[in-house]
């Protein structure tokens, strides 16, 4: 899954699509973040009551990973859009946690426990 995402192109996409529907007005930082967490509850409410086999079986079903698509897309659009409107580089905000994380979850540690990294 070697994909590039442009997310200058996306966020300049979103400003514009924001700015022509006069919406700029609601994108505050608190509007986009709860926005955000309600687009990632609706992806949570497509796996709501489903056994982890159910859960992996989706991929069987095309309506329901069309469902799965857009609430992903709409959970990244609020998040590049949140990200550039507090002036977040998002490559740098993810490979910054991305090292933390190296550092917090040692893999010689961690390796098969789902603890969190003050239980190990």
């Amino acid at each position: 899954m070697s994909q590039i995402i442009d997310i200058a192109k996306i966020a300049n996409d979103l400003q514009n699509f924001a700015t022509e529907r006069d919406w700029q007005q609601f994108h505050s930082p608190k509007n986009l973040a709860m926005a955000l967490s309600c687009e990632a509850s609706e992806l949570l409410e497509i796996f709501l009551w489903l056994t982890e086999k159910e859960s992996h079986d989706l991929i069987t079903k095309p309506d329901t990973i069309e469902k799965i698509e857009h609430e992903l897309a709409d959970v990244m659009l609020y998040l590049i859009r949140l990200a550039d409107l507090l002036k977040i580089n998002l490559p740098n905000a993810i490979e910054k946690k991305f090292k933390l994380n190296q550092q917090k979850y040692p893999a010689d540690q961690v390796k098969g426990s789902a603890k969190k990294y003050n239980e190990y």
